[in-house]
């Protein structure tokens, strides 16, 4: 049975493997390992930067997601964007995500506080584009823009 739980300090370096394993999957990108771990690290030093989910079975972690906060004036309230997603990939396809999401889901539709749930999806990346429409997710609203500096040492 799948499990969804905060992540713990003592995940620190599976969560950073799986991020390692994600920037080559999705983006052909190798990460400086160091500044990862950093990153990672900042989660658990300032949780108002956001909060790691783990999925596990029998104390074996599956994948992972990030939440992280915009405040929304126009509702009041902060959205949940959902970040870093990852199933190892002996798992996928195995309701992994769809758990770590319906927990995600299950916050913001029980804190008042919470306003809804955001997440950016690679245009090019059509499973997972099919998962979110799957549980509920549009794009109807907004296309996504950014700038951002080079990570470091990639």
């Amino acid at each position: 049975m799948i499990q969804i739980r905060k992540a713990l300090k003592s995940d620190l370096r599976q969560i950073a493997l799986f991020q390692l394993e994600m920037a080559i999957e999705t983006e052909n990108l190798q990460l400086n390992e160091q500044t990862l771990t950093k990153g990672v690290e900042a989660i658990f030093e300032h949780p108002e930067k956001g909060t790691y989910y783990i999925a596990e079975t029998n104390g074996e972690i599956l994948g992972m997601t990030l939440t992280t906060f915009e405040w929304s004036d126009w509702r009041a309230a902060t959205i949940l964007w959902i970040q870093s997603v990852f199933v190892a990939k002996k798992f996928r396809k195995t309701g992994v995500f769809t758990k770590l999401y319906n927990h995600i889901r299950h916050i913001a539709e029980t804190d008042d506080n919470i306003g809804g749930i955001r997440l950016y999806v690679d245009k090019s990346n059509q499973n997972a584009i099919e998962v979110y429409k799957h549980l509920g997710m549009n794009d109807e609203h907004y296309h996504f823009f950014e700038w951002m500096t080079a990570p470091e040492d990639q």
